[in-house]
């Protein structure tokens, strides 16, 4: 067993169905996909450079989250667009490790931009008085570096030590690269990597705790102020709809690379496979394009909806 482990140079990826035929197809809406997201994220991120009155901390890191949407997208999506025009699905050892890193790193950044997105929200209503000198500029500085630093440093680490294991399969049963599905080529003991993964799932998910204690108080705040409710059906509902969105995406990644199986048909694989590439960085800027009203959940905001539809329009502020 130990003579056939080896390092590999070249990974195959699951060739998706009817590529033959319907790849030039499966081209253009992936390159439709990553164009959307491409142009809808950039517009917000310009909207909020260009629009001094969007110079707030929950504006800026909404900023940050739509550069993660794009960060994220850009490790899966120039990859999938060169394998269908090309037809070859395989990948160097270094860019399956590099496409990891990509993509998961932008996972859990988005992790922690809505946990700080949740404070950000505590704050401005049930602490109005304070909110300004509470998130000042080096606090929002602090808070951005946090939820950048933690995630990429978690999977960094998670990546290098399922990369620096002996091999004895080639195949990875995905569309990407992702870290369970390297450990699985392996033929050493997962245990480490397992470890690892329980430690970062624990860590992670004390963040939804946060999120949870901080929902509770503002909704306990909303019960004593007429303008508490209007912050929070204004600025707080597209957060929860951003964390749904986010939580389901993540489930479905985890269903796949964890309990994925031949039993499972190839469509409902790949759509597991893809709904955390395409989902969020789609969804994220259009949900908060959105002014979620009580009863009807459909109008939109001033800003938001100018910065995703009529660039070059005059902004104002909500």
């Amino acid at each position: 067993m130990m003579n056939n482990m080896s390092y590999p140079v070249i990974l195959t990826l699951m060739v998706p169905k009817e590529s033959k035929s319907n790849r030039h197809a499966y081209f253009i809406c992936f390159l439709a996909l990553y164009l959307l997201i491409l142009s809808i994220n950039i517009r917000l991120v310009m909207a909020i450079i260009m629009e001094k009155s969007l110079h707030e901390p929950m504006y800026i890191f909404l900023g940050h989250l739509c550069i993660n949407g794009i960060y994220g997208a850009t490790g899966f999506y120039p990859k999938m667009l060169s394998d269908l025009i090309l037809d070859s699905y395989v990948i160097s050892f270094h860019m399956c490790a590099l496409q990891i890193f990509m993509i998961y790193s932008s996972l859990l950044c988005e992790f922690t931009i809505l946990t700080v997105m949740s404070y950000d929200r505590y704050v401005a209503i049930c602490t109005p008085l304070d909110y300004h000198s509470t998130l000042t500029k080096n606090a929002c500085v602090k808070l951005i570096l946090f939820s950048w630093i933690v995630p990429t440093f978690s999977v960094f680490t998670g990546t290098l030590l399922s990369n620096l294991r002996p091999f004895c399969a080639y195949h990875i049963d995905k569309l990407y690269c992702d870290n369970w599905s390297i450990v699985k080529l392996s033929c050493a003991s997962s245990f480490v990597n397992n470890v690892y993964g329980y430690i970062v799932a624990v860590i992670f998910s004390s963040f939804v705790v946060i999120i949870i204690l901080s929902y509770i108080k503002l909704i306990a705040a909303c019960k004593i102020s007429l303008e508490n409710r209007r912050k929070f059906w204004k600025t707080c509902l597209p957060h929860i709809f951003s964390l749904m969105n986010f939580s389901f995406a993540l489930l479905f990644d985890f269903m796949y690379s964890r309990y994925g199986s031949s039993d499972i048909s190839e469509s409902l694989r790949n759509f597991l496979a893809l709904e955390l590439v395409i989902v969020p960085p789609v969804f994220n800027p259009l949900i908060y394009g959105l002014n979620i009203k009580l009863h009807t959940f459909c109008s939109c905001t001033d800003v938001t909806l100018v910065a995703i539809l009529h660039f070059d329009s005059q902004f104002k502020t909500i």
